[in-house]
């Protein structure tokens, strides 16, 4: 496997979940920087409004409108986060089913496109072996994300569990360590760097928003990086 431009083996890309308006904001600092992102979306609860109480205040999370999601994710890639986001291990397998492909369907709608990617719904234990072989066998989702970080850069056998490296803002140590360890990285292989998180989340103190910055501006613009959403990464 090589990635889109055959002589870079090296890849970073983004996941960013929920379709919060916040992705507004993160989607400008992405392109400055000429960053590519995968946004996971509910397209049932698109245009809703809710209040998240996290560190002790009060966070926005408002969702993107529906007739919004193609001009706001434009060049970058729009992907599955079920329905009205249940913890899949929960349900029946034609709960499942439903869940994923009809997400996938109405976002690939509003997308302008086919939808193929998706990002597991929920924290804690939200996906197992058996969601994973009806997420493959029964809808049209070609790989999906965890929420389970590793160390490794390598590629993963298994597009239906497909794990992340790092949890973006809220692990900034990490992420700025593991950033420098991949910049320089030597390889004679494909490596991936895959970051996720919420946008809401810069929310949480005023420096977040330029922390992260300072991350776009490390990982972003080297000559040996393939920079692309998942889709263009991972398939």
């Amino acid at each position: 496997m090589q990635f889109k431009n055959q002589s870079k083996l090296k890849a970073v890309t983004f996941s960013y979940d929920d379709g919060v308006t916040q992705d507004i904001r993160l989607i400008e600092l992405l392109n400055k920087y000429e960053l590519k992102c995968t946004f996971n979306l509910n397209s049932e609860k698109l245009g809703t409004k809710g209040i998240l109480i996290r560190q002790n205040q009060r966070i926005a999370h408002y969702k993107i409108a529906p007739e919004d999601v193609k001009y706001v994710y434009e060049g970058h890639e729009v992907a599955a986060h079920t329905l009205t986001h249940p913890n899949l291990t929960k349900l029946t397998e034609s709960e499942i089913i439903h869940q994923v492909e009809q997400d996938r369907l109405n976002l690939s709608e509003l997308a302008g496109y086919e939808v193929v990617g998706m990002a597991y719904p929920c924290g804690g234990t939200n996906n197992d072996d058996r969601v994973a072989e009806i997420i493959k066998n029964d809808t049209n989702i070609k790989y999906c994300r965890t929420i389970t970080n590793t160390d490794s850069f390598n590629l993963q056998d298994n597009l239906y569990r497909f794990n992340p490296n790092v949890y973006h803002i809220l692990e900034f140590d990490r992420l700025m360590k593991m950033g420098r360890d991949f910049i320089e990285l030597t390889t004679d292989t494909p490596q991936i760097f895959y970051i996720w998180g919420h946008a809401y989340e810069m929310d949480y103190a005023p420096d977040y928003w330029i922390k992260l910055e300072e991350f776009f501006e490390l990982i972003s613009k080297r000559d040996d990086i393939f920079y692309g959403t998942n889709a263009e990464v991972l398939l």
